[in-house]
């Protein structure tokens, strides 16, 4: 009798103790969203607070390149990381990856997660995908922040550069995208962030790289990358490296507003190896759009 009170009352504290016990952290799972054509595109959220930060990554990446933004801003704003289709984990049967159909993506993720306050950054490649975005939502959008990216929105391109560009790309993929993408990374980098970086869009599904690629830099070609920026009326603010040069003049004919934050000595992916430096250059480029945004009312 005295055994089965004792087991009865060990089986009431073990209840107690579990209903008052404090609730385990929620684990937080990627979102999926149709885009336009019902490509499935993958999205996270962090934070609550307004505005909303898009951050969109470039050429054969993945949102895992703001890995280290997203602990830094979600204290602040809301942030909103997208994988595009054919990168990450989001869908990949298109035929065509056009910055328009990215820039539709984008979209779909905004529109879901529903600010009406968003700033758009996006890095390398996700310079011309974020002007794309802004276009599709001139309510939504305030402004747009390119990372390593739009330094000269004029700039001339030829059908034959081109060709000679993308030819080892064509060739063999894996081995031309490291070289190609290794040239954009400073020796001081880390081996085994470079080497994690390399590896990554060298894994890339050729076909998607190979389209996205030929889709960019057709809009230098036609000129379309720097037409784009006469249709949105916000301002644009660049955090760069210092690898190339920055044609202020192009970029102010077409754009509403424009400055630009270079970081010396600092590569392509400078929000990946000098994020000490980055973050609060990138909080800088967010205050520069607010206030801007507010003298362009």
């Amino acid at each position: 009798m005295k055994k089965n009170l004792f087991f009865i009352f060990i089986g009431s504290l073990m209840v107690l103790l579990f209903n008052f016990a404090p609730a385990q952290a929620k684990t937080q799972w990627p979102h999926m969203i149709p885009s336009k054509d019902g490509t499935l595109i993958s999205y996270e959220v962090y934070g609550t607070k307004e505005p909303t930060l898009v951050f969109v990554h470039g050429w054969c990446g993945d949102s895992r390149y703001w890995r280290a933004q997203v602990p830094f801003f979600s204290k602040t704003y809301r942030v909103v990381t997208v994988d595009l289709a054919g990168h990450g984990h989001s869908g990949m049967a298109r035929k065509t990856y056009s910055m328009a159909s990215f820039g539709e993506d984008v979209k779909a993720v905004t529109e879901t997660v529903g600010s009406n306050k968003v700033i758009l950054i996006g890095h390398s490649m996700g310079g011309s995908v974020i002007a794309e975005a802004a276009r599709l939502m001139p309510q939504r959008v305030i402004g747009l922040i390119g990372v390593d990216t739009l330094e000269n929105v004029e700039y001339p391109l030829t059908p034959d550069e081109f060709k000679k560009m993308k030819e080892p790309l064509e060739k063999d993929f894996p081995t031309g995208s490291r070289q190609f993408v290794g040239e954009m990374i400073l020796p001081q980098t880390g081996p085994q962030l470079r080497e994690w970086i390399l590896a990554d869009v060298s894994s890339a599904p050729p076909a998607v790289a190979l389209s996205a690629m030929n889709e960019l830099m057709s809009q230098y070609i036609t000129g379309e990358a720097a037409r784009i920026f006469e249709q949105i009326r916000v301002p644009v603010v660049t955090v760069n490296g210092d690898l190339w040069p920055i044609n202020y003049e192009a970029n102010r004919r077409h754009m509403v507003s424009y400055d630009a934050i270079v970081l010396k000595k600092a590569d392509h992916f400078l929000m990946m190896n000098r994020p000490e430096d980055f973050n609060p250059a990138l909080a800088k480029a967010i205050r520069m759009i607010l206030e801007k945004r507010a003298t362009l009312k």
